[in-house]
């Protein structure tokens, strides 16, 4: 590679960093010459004034979907690996390497913990919408990434439910697969959600974090942090997590927990995922949340017939139409939504119903737990407790309440507080699926003699009977519905008492028991 190619990326990356605000004018010849170290080289041709005029002349559009930090990348990594500094450029290899430039354009912690505590003093909402924006432009939430997602909105008898491919993990290549498994093992951080990993220069079997920033939040009295996703399932998908890796657990202090940061962030949903394998999230070890700037379908389901639990007659309570089993908490007191949230908790824990097969415990085996969600509405708080159980059996060995197998070709993983909520994500795979289930569609193949297409033939067989036709016009949104109602049914299956009088009717039996 020529090296004016690789001068004028080098100051293509410090101007993006200029024009994003992450280094200010005085910064630019000392992050030129940080930037020239990391290639090994000793000589550049680019001034400040070469950076001004650069970051002047860029597209906003460009900054804004992250293609011109993508282009640049790009060319740095490949100098990168041409010259032995990386091995490859596969995302494994390059994903280290361009987070560690962009660590270099990061402003340290008390720099960002200081603009965010500035901000919030004037309006928690101008914090979070700068710290939001930090977060894309660090490149932590790779926006070139995250628009790849493929993305829509199926109608149900429940509202619209948002499904998701998720497209913006990078899947690894073999040869890095291999490497991290010879390499020592590390148990540092202990988890990608610990406070260690701020800084963290990332292994081949871990994220560099160079790029990453947290803010601390008191929660309760405790030290808890507070980051974005970098894989932004919703708008502004944010993590809540305690400053000590301890495992998840939902009682008292949760929904106190949830509450002190709502009442801090109150334009903020926040939810934990249930504390038992199977019906919690993919990281029970660390005690964290999920919330964000976004609604839902469940929380704009309506509450279908309310009930009153004697002692709590302060306190608005309903069942929620919706395909899972949700209550609604909701008051101008949080103290008391609380205490009554516990007394639904104990309840559940210890709570059996034979008919409807729920049972509390199996062989000393826990099953029952809570996935809960608050937020404020209209100027009061209100708390959605999800009822979960995990049990399983020789005919559903993944769960009862779980995905069923004739939905595992679309949908077979856990359906933790995201999936609750109503957004679906959805394997990667399915994208090229899709493309494929279209072309075999209109083109009348056997789906039973392709074999990466056999296992939906039953799912194409049975919706087919409901159009008068499947053709060019109308194959695509055909699908995709098709896809959200799976999903729906997969919601259905997670749902610990039915969409069915006589589930229902369970369903009441159990808040009878209140009382």
């Amino acid at each position: 590679m020529d090296n004016k190619i690789i001068d004028k990326n080098i100051v293509n990356i410090v101007a993006y960093a200029y024009r994003t605000g992450l280094i200010e004018k005085e910064d630019i010849v000392y992050s030129l010459n940080t930037i020239l170290m990391q290639f090994s080289l000793t000589e550049l041709e680019g001034t400040e004034d070469d950076v001004i005029k650069e970051a002047e002349s860029i597209d906003q559009k460009k900054i804004d979907d992250g293609t011109y930090l993508e282009d640049t990348m790009k060319v740095l990594c490949q100098y990168a690996a041409d010259n032995k500094i990386i091995e490859g450029t596969t995302p494994a290899y390059t994903d280290l390497f361009d987070t560690k430039l962009m660590g270099i354009l990061t402003p340290r912690p008390s720099d960002v913990i200081g603009k965010f505590k500035g901000l919030y003093k004037e309006d928690p909402i101008k914090a979070t919408d700068w710290y939001y924006s930090f977060s894309r432009n660090t490149d932590y939430i790779r926006k070139y990434r995250i628009a790849k997602d493929v993305k829509w909105v199926t109608p149900t008898d429940y509202g619209n439910l948002d499904i998701t491919i998720n497209l913006s993990k990078p899947e690894k290549d073999p040869k890095a697969i291999a490497a991290a498994r010879n390499a020592k093992q590390s148990g540092y951080p202990k988890c990608q959600l610990c406070r260690e990993n701020e800084g963290y220069s990332g292994r081949l079997d871990h994220p560099a974090r160079e790029n990453h920033r947290i803010i601390p939040v008191t929660i309760n009295n405790s030290n808890w942090f507070f980051q974005y996703s970098p894989y932004v399932y919703y708008n502004e998908h944010c993590i809540v997590f305690n400053s000590q890796h301890v495992p998840m657990k939902i009682e008292h202090a949760t929904f106190c927990k949830l509450f002190d940061f709502v009442k801090q962030f109150p334009h903020y949903f926040v939810g934990s995922n249930a504390d038992l394998p199977i019906v919690g999230g993919s990281i029970l070890s660390h005690d964290h949340f999920q919330g964000g700037h976004y609604d839902f379908a469940m929380a704009k389901a309506p509450v279908e017939r309310t009930f009153t639990v004697k002692g709590f007659e302060d306190i608005d309570s309903g069942i929620v139409k919706w395909p899972m089993s949700v209550i609604r908490l909701s008051g101008d007191d949080t103290d008391r939504i609380i205490a009554l949230a516990d007394k639904i908790l104990e309840a559940w824990r210890g709570y059996s119903d034979e008919e409807a097969f729920i049972f509390a415990e199996t062989d000393g085996t826990p099953h029952n737990t809570i996935t809960p969600i608050a937020r404020m509405r209209n100027g009061r708080y209100e708390l959605d407790l999800v009822l979960r159980n995990n049990i399983t059996t020789d005919e559903h060995p993944l769960g009862v309440f779980h995905p069923h197998a004739q939905l595992h070709h679309i949908k077979k993983e856990n359906i933790g507080l995201i999936e609750v909520m109503g957004l679906a994500v959805l394997p990667a795979r399915l994208k090229d699926e899709m493309k494929s289930l279209k072309d075999a569609i209109l083109n009348g193949r056997d789906l039973r003699s392709d074999e990466v297409l056999e296992k939906h033939a039953d799912w194409v067989d049975e919706f087919s009977k409901n159009y008068d036709k499947i053709d060019a016009t109308n194959i695509d949104t055909v699908i995709q519905d098709e896809i959200g109602k799976v999903f729906m049914y997969v919601l259905e299956d997670a749902g610990v008492y039915k969409r069915t009088p006589e589930g229902q009717k369970a369903f009441d039996r159990f808040v009878t028991s209140l009382n």
